[in-house]
């Protein structure tokens, strides 16, 4: 994860290590560093803050620390998604978390093998530390930006009010957090690095638009700092627009996803198809007039989806709307998240991609409904290279008001996000027709993991390859379905307690960068030790 992008769960674990009176070291890793040579092993506790698609890095990683004695801990996306999967190779897995499961483990710091501890707090956290607190972990990790632009990550809120159902953040409540401390995060930032970017990791931005805006402003002064967030097209009037870019807004992440459902998201009410179109085009292009960069969000495979359609509706879409970056998501199904995950397991539907391909992008692991898979990916193929040819490139770049904004477009164009990814699924449309077991392993013949994502494990994980746990490439696709259909029938079991010792000890936190977000594991996991009355919890579940 580029070093700009970087979490912020991972620099709240080392605070609440710090406060606790631990010796901490922080790492993030952006992908250049070599790991070995960066992670200390003179340390008693690792926790490691993991996407899905970084999951076989971090089994790999847990190995080679458990190996030397060190205990290790998993949080993060992952950690909500796979957790029955994870318990196998961390001693512990955490789901919702705040400063009493951190504290927990912390008291407790000792091996639970052969499978982990699961641990998880009851409910969102009313606070996480701020900026203030986080400087001395956020600095390092800046440092590692190679350009001049140097990206702050903050949180006005937790959960989302929309309940799209293919998304993790849908089944928790939002949740804003204290304006005042947005505020003082702020002027404080504004001192330190009055120029830095704030990357907003809220699920949604701006649900209370008036209350946030006003701490913002009231934090910034005369707008000193640049802003980027991810919000809905239902909370951008043009009043708020106007309001958003005299406050420094340069990006904006609006979520389409559907030609077809979630009308309120996008301000589209019930209009669908053509008509949606024609209404969100003329929203994002006034967007285009106030905020320099727009990319709109698009979810590709959903069930509404048949025939060419919706990606010929995506065509004309971009052709109305010259300016805007497409962003193309692949529906992924992640474990034991999204509410939409237990009706796709009971259809047999998801594909047990190994997780380091799970990054909305490298494998759609959900079998489409109303498409054959080698029709899906001559569609998904033809869309991308309708949005980036150099006419389209150009277009972009026309139609876009403001420099920094006109390069950012080329960039991405060219980059793994445009040409790379239209290479990327280019080979895997090949590969279905001349590779048996890639079409055995896609219409779910076989769980036996073709060469061609094996192979491109082995060359990503580098050194790393060689710990990586046998069976790790594997997980079972409907671990979530056969955990509800048993806590069915048996009710839940009970969990004894553990010790509190420990105390004292070394403790190093990992973080690969990852965005805050919802899980949705919260009821299977194992209770509290203690407090369990008084916790709270953070979705450490990543989009």
């Amino acid at each position: 994860m580029h070093a700009n992008l970087a979490s912020i769960m991972p620099q709240a674990v080392a605070v609440w290590c710090a406060e606790a009176g631990h010796d901490v070291s922080f790492v993030c890793f952006t992908g250049f560093e070599d790991l070995l040579d960066e992670l200390r092993f003179d340390i008693d506790l690792l926790f490691i803050g993991s996407f899905t698609q970084a999951a076989q890095l971090a089994y790999a990683l847990s190995n080679l620390f458990r190996q030397r004695g060190v205990i290790t801990v998993l949080g993060g996306p992952h950690a909500r998604c796979y957790p029955d999967d994870a318990r196998k190779y961390f001693d512990y897995v955490l789901g919702f978390t705040d400063k009493d499961v951190i504290d927990e483990v912390l008291g407790d710091c000792r091996p639970h093998r052969p499978f982990g501890a699961q641990l998880s707090a009851q409910g969102q956290p009313a606070h996480l530390p701020g900026v203030r607190e986080r400087w001395k972990f956020i600095e390092p990790t800046l440092a590692k930006a190679p350009t001049k632009l140097k990206a702050v990550p903050m949180i006005a809120s937790l959960g989302c009010p929309y309940t799209c159902n293919f998304c993790i953040d849908s089944v928790v409540d939002y949740q804003p957090f204290d304006c005042d401390e947005i505020r003082e995060d702020l002027r404080f930032l504004v001192k330190r690095m009055p120029m830095a970017w704030v990357g907003w990791h809220d699920p949604n931005f701006g649900v209370r638009f008036n209350d946030c805006m006003e701490a913002i402003e009231g934090g910034t002064g005369q707008g000193s700092l640049s802003f980027v967030a991810e919000s809905s097209l239902s909370l951008l009037s043009e009043p708020n627009l106007k309001r958003l870019r005299d406050a420094g807004f340069k990006v904006l992440l609006p979520g389409i996803e559907s030609w077809y459902t979630l009308g309120n998201k996008s301000k589209a009410g019930r209009k669908q198809g053509m008509e949606k179109v024609n209404k969100v085009s003329e929203h994002v292009n006034l967007m285009l007039e106030h905020i320099p960069y727009v990319q709109a969000n698009f979810v590709l495979g959903l069930d509404e989806d048949e025939g060419e359609e919706p990606f010929e509706l995506t065509k004309r879409f971009l052709d109305k709307t010259p300016g805007v970056f497409p962003g193309y998501s692949l529906l992924t199904a992640f474990g034991d998240a999204a509410p939409l995950n237990l009706e796709l397991q009971r259809a047999n539907r998801v594909v047990p991609f190994p997780f380091h391909f799970l990054n909305n992008h490298h494998a759609m692991n959900v079998r489409p409904k109303n498409y054959d898979w080698a029709e899906f990916y001559d569609r998904v193929i033809d869309l991308t290279k309708y949005s980036f040819t150099w006419n389209a490139i150009a277009r972009r770049v026309r139609a876009t008001r403001f420099g920094f904004a006109s390069w950012i477009n080329v960039v991405r164009a060219i980059s793994s996000e445009g040409f790379g990814r239209i290479k990327y699924y280019t080979t895997v449309r090949r590969l279905l027709d001349t590779d048996r077991s890639m079409r055995r392993f896609f219409d779910g013949e076989t769980s036996e993991v073709p060469s061609f994502y094996v192979e491109r494990v082995k060359r990503d994980l580098g050194p790393l390859w060689e710990f990586l746990p046998a069976g790790a490439l594997r997980h079972d696709p409907n671990a979530y379905l056969r955990k509800t259909h048993r806590r069915t029938s048996q009710g839940p079991a009970d969990l004894e307690g553990t010790d509190k010792e420990g105390a004292g000890k070394r403790v190093m936190v990992e973080g690969r960068g990852q965005a805050l977000a919802a899980g949705y594991e919260e009821s299977q996991a194992r209770p509290r030790m203690d407090r369990a009355s008084q916790s709270s919890s953070l979705r450490m579940e990543g989009r």
